[in-house]
């Protein structure tokens, strides 16, 4: 395997951006978005699982760089990632996006919350899972996948995430994730786990 020079990170959330970037600090790598490429197009999840919607958006971005001829050495990197509530039998999964509809993701989990009022610690359990999906330029491919165990808090608390993380609460910290410091949160998250082992694959890390 050559040098990776770029990583084509296939997002354009500005959190998932930065959470790499930290990650990858001080290594000999440069994050690239689907915005410094010029990729434009709304790649469509058509997958039932993480994985296979992590790998099409991978496979739709390097199809694209590819054809640019404008890289080389580089990994074309995509993840998909959710929320399961036990609770909602794993609900709502890969439709955690489009679960919300019209909702905030404060309206949301208002929601789910004081759908969950009453029911106890122990059936409150959930889990946030990331997948991700690795193309290389020479064509080879690499996945890793992280699960981050937890439950739907009574009530949101903390700044410091996005989505999900006011109102999953992870006991062993006695905090949500939105009140992890950056550090504290990349070390345990389901993305963190995902982009460290895919990292190590890539012999980045």
């Amino acid at each position: 395997m050559s040098e990776i020079k770029y990583i084509i990170f296939a997002t354009s959330n500005k959190d998932k951006v930065r959470e790499i970037t930290e990650m990858t600090t001080g290594k000999d790598v440069k994050v690239l978005t689907l915005k410094d490429i010029g990729f434009n197009d709304d790649v469509e999840e058509t997958g039932t699982t993480f994985e296979e919607n992590a790998h099409i958006k991978a496979k739709a971005v390097y199809d694209y760089v590819r054809s640019s001829g404008k890289y080389e050495d580089y990994a074309v990197l995509a993840d998909d990632s959710g929320l399961e509530i036990d609770y909602y039998d794993g609900a709502p999964g890969v439709y955690s996006h489009r679960w919300l509809g019209e909702r905030t993701y404060p309206e949301a989990m208002t929601d789910v919350m004081n759908d969950m009022k009453d029911v106890p610690d122990e059936k409150r359990t959930a889990r946030f899972v990331c997948a991700m999906s690795a193309i290389l330029s020479d064509g080879s491919e690499k996945a890793s996948k992280g699960i981050c165990a937890g439950r739907v808090a009574y009530k949101m608390a903390g700044e410091n995430g996005f989505g999900y993380d006011p109102f999953f609460y992870m006991e062993e910290y006695g905090c949500t994730t939105a009140q992890m410091t950056p550090e504290q949160k990349n070390s345990v998250s389901h993305r963190g786990q995902a982009l460290r082992a895919i990292l190590s694959q890539l012999e980045i890390l």
